[in-house]
């Protein structure tokens, strides 16, 4: 037998030891993703990750094994998700919709509309509001749950990008950091405690003393401002006018975006979501 097929059998039964190890983090995994996303694509795309792993292992490095392959899985499993529209074609299309009429009544009654005033509008039952929410929310914040290993700028991106692709990337995470700590008290707190500690939305509500249903319009309020706060610093094209853009709201918008870019500006620094996502790592 040859060193080179040796080597290779090692290799694989190193793999086969740890097939449980796939099975946990896509179980991890589609825990935090909608539902229609495919289990066995992930598990695919762990697989082969834990094979190329086990071929690319070497013991005197000394990282254990479980470790090294474990980050190797994961990063395999972002990148199969990066290429998945984690919304289903009715929720985008649904999500559309509810934007659309909460931008009408912001408008007619000068402050942001509730859930209820949106279900009503539309004829459909608040209940129907708040799982499209619930499904854009958990959509629209993958990355995010899901880089909370390694620490949020230190996530591991695909081995297969450039130089420009890997700085992009952690430019936009440093971005997320800064943008999600400079969010009003509230705002951040749903984000942080939703998303991050994954507590149930029942524990929030009671800690700031609100309904469910608030907390799920803050959480979605909050998701919009992140969005648009990276694509003000990123790609303004993509961010859309206020619908009163003389507005007290308008006026609070733009100074949330102003006060994310001048954080981003003098660099990174210690604390807060940062310091609390390294700890986990």
């Amino acid at each position: 037998m040859s060193q080179t097929t040796a080597s290779y059998e090692a290799a694989d039964a190193l793999a086969v030891e740890n097939i449980a190890l796939v099975g946990h983090i896509v179980r991890e995994t589609m825990s935090r993703v909608p539902s229609h996303v495919n289990r066995e694509d992930l598990s695919s795309a762990g697989m082969m990750a834990l094979v190329k792993a086990s071929r690319a292992f070497e013991a005197d490095r000394g990282v254990p094994f479980v470790r090294y392959a474990a980050t190797r899985i994961r990063g395999a499993i972002l990148d199969e998700l990066r290429g998945i529209d984690w919304a289903s074609r009715a929720v985008r299309r649904r999500s559309r919709d509810l934007d659309s009429t909460r931008a009408q009544l912001a408008v007619a009654l000068g402050r942001s509309a509730s859930n209820a005033e949106v279900a009503s509008a539309l004829g459909i039952p608040i209940a129907e509001v708040e799982g499209n929410d619930e499904d854009i929310a958990r959509a629209n914040v993958l990355s995010l749950q899901g880089t909370t290993e390694a620490g949020l700028v230190d996530t591991l991106v695909s081995p297969t990008a450039g130089p420009e692709d890997m700085l992009e990337h952690r430019e936009r995470l440093q971005y997320l950091v800064e943008a999600i700590d400079e969010l009003p008290d509230r705002l951040r707190v749903v984000v942080t405690e939703y998303f991050l500690a994954e507590r149930p939305m029942a524990e929030i509500a009671a800690e700031l003393d609100v309904s469910e249903s608030r907390v799920s319009q803050i959480r979605a309020e909050a998701l919009v401002l992140l969005r648009d706060a990276l694509n003000t610093a990123l790609d303004p094209a993509l961010v859309a006018p206020h619908p009163r853009p003389e507005g007290c709201a308008a006026r609070r918008r733009d100074g949330y975006f102003a006060a994310v870019v001048e954080r981003h500006a003098a660099g990174p620094q210690r604390g807060g979501l940062k310091q609390r996502l390294d700890a986990t790592g």
